[in-house]
């Protein structure tokens, strides 16, 4: 089977199954709603968003979980406890599809990666 290059966030999400497509929607939305100035793109056929030019947050879809690239060093210990039942793995928090979209605590993450790369 080929492999599909997205040209854009919603080509990406419509790729997938529900329940991923819903949960990666909430994601977006949540990402779109903390930091609305963000530049929204596709870069290694994944979303991501771009702020100051700099790439600070991405996600992917998965079977059983959506993945969002966020886990930096001052994520990790900023929401320590919040994060802890979460996997985490190489700057990667992984949210199981079985439980609701951590809307609230996904928007306080994109918020502080903001910061971390805004002048």
């Amino acid at each position: 089977m080929p492999k599909v290059a997205f040209t854009s966030v919603d080509e990406y999400i419509a790729s997938h199954p529900e329940p991923v497509r819903g949960a990666l929607r909430q994601l977006r939305d949540a990402i779109r709603v903390a930091v609305p100035e963000a530049e929204e793109l596709i870069a290694y056929n994944m979303p991501r968003y771009k702020l100051n030019g700099v790439v600070f947050v991405h996600f992917a879809g998965w079977k059983d979980h959506y993945s969002l690239y966020a886990a930096t060093k001052s994520v990790l210990t900023a929401f320590k406890s919040e994060l802890r039942r979460y996997e985490i793995e190489k700057g990667t928090i992984r949210f199981p599809l079985s439980e609701p979209v951590p809307v609230m605590l996904i928007q306080r993450i994109v918020k502080l990666r903001a910061k971390e790369v805004s002048p």
